[in-house]
């Protein structure tokens, strides 16, 4: 099983990649929301989860978040925005969007394992 991490910092990548390790999952990752779907052509039928931070350039997360459950390869993988953006309106914008889960950033390393197994109804 693979997880995707889209988000422009490279710290919250290398935090995402340590946990999904930790859980035995393969990583990939993505700097923005265009170079995620480009990476996602060739890759989503081994994506079991996507981690989306909603401030980017070029393709922010909210964006990203609409195309994917709008495309019938991509819309059945479960999204959890992984953000600082904590405005209560846009949480709901999310998840009503498709968003699975929204974590807001700051997190612990076991929110964020027991969020990304909760969004993909495991328990490893």
């Amino acid at each position: 099983m693979k997880v995707l991490s889209v988000d422009d910092s490279a710290i919250i990548r290398k935090i995402i990649r340590g946990s999904a390790e930790t859980l035995g999952l393969d990583f990939l990752e993505a700097g923005d929301g265009q170079e995620a779907l480009n990476l996602l052509d060739n890759e989503y039928q081994d994506v079991s989860l996507i981690l989306l931070d909603w401030n980017m350039p070029i393709m922010d997360g909210f964006t990203t978040l609409q195309y994917l459950k709008s495309d019938e390869r991509f819309k059945s993988i479960p999204v959890m925005m992984v953000t600082t953006e904590a405005e209560r309106a846009n949480i709901v914008r999310a998840i009503q969007a498709g968003a699975k889960h929204y974590l807001v950033k700051p997190f612990t390393p076991e929110d964020l394992m027991s969020t990304m197994l909760e969004c993909m109804g495991s328990t490893l």
